[in-house]
């Protein structure tokens, strides 16, 4: 056999997009599914990773301002009329309902402590769920991303099965092109799942570090208010003697 014959015998160079292109209809939309999965996890952990540098640097900020010695009432009057986050957020709508209270009736000041802590703890909530929004679809990702390739792949096996089947011709350059298309689904699947894996965990530990200092700075402004609430009632205690 001369050297030409030998090229010309010589199978064709299977390229990642020639194994998509030649996939069964099922395994590209196994495919497609998965890329655009991967492509998701990837803006949410960009997204993510953004959203929760700009929440430490705001704590830091805020908690700065808030042990610098100026009164809580200046520090009110400065965030109140602007957009805030993280453990500002906590700080105005504290503040707030304080204010409330001892704006309406005296009666609004019994069981302003539990008021205040219930306002805390959904503030606390609210800030932790916006976090956490989109997480479950790098967990998604992350744990269903290897079967859905993995169902790829088995389609694709069995349909070269069949082709096999019909042409009766068992070579391996035969075979070895239908193999490499199903086996491409499971691969794609990794790499959606591997990433997003990693990311949930990191994220889900970063968001878990932020509640953390935001129940400690509720812990502390609620002891600050609680002295706060002593002190009137004590003077009210003191006028009405």
């Amino acid at each position: 056999m001369t050297p030409a014959e030998l090229v010309a015998g010589a199978p064709a160079e299977i390229s990642i997009w020639t194994m998509f292109w030649n996939a069964h209809f099922v395994v590209k939309v196994v495919m497609m599914g998965l890329i655009v999965a991967s492509i998701w996890s990837w803006a949410i952990i960009f997204n993510k990773t953004l959203m929760l540098s700009k929440m430490r640097r705001a704590i830091d900020e805020f908690e700065e301002a808030f042990w610098s010695g100026n009164s809580l009432e200046e520090l009110y009057r400065s965030l109140v009329e602007k957009p805030t986050t993280g453990a500002a957020s906590l700080f105005v709508a504290a503040m707030r309902e304080w204010k409330r209270s001892f704006e309406t009736s005296r009666g609004a000041f019994m069981g302003l402590h539990a008021r205040i802590e219930k306002v805390l703890d959904v503030s606390i909530a609210r800030e932790v769920e916006r976090l956490e929004n989109h997480l479950l679809v790098l967990a998604t990702t992350a744990s269903a991303g290897p079967f859905v390739g993995l169902f790829g792949t088995v389609w694709g096996i069995m349909t070269s099965f069949r082709s096999i089947a019909a042409s009766k011709n068992t070579s391996l350059a035969v075979v070895a092109p239908g193999i490499a298309e199903a086996l491409f689904a499971t691969a794609i699947g990794l790499f959606a799942a591997i990433p997003a894996l990693i990311a949930y965990n990191k994220l889900s530990g970063e968001v878990a570090k932020v509640q953390a200092r935001l129940e400690t700075f509720a812990d502390e402004f609620s002891s600050i208010l609680s002295r706060q609430i002593d002190s009137h009632a004590a003077s009210n205690r003191d006028r009405a003697a």
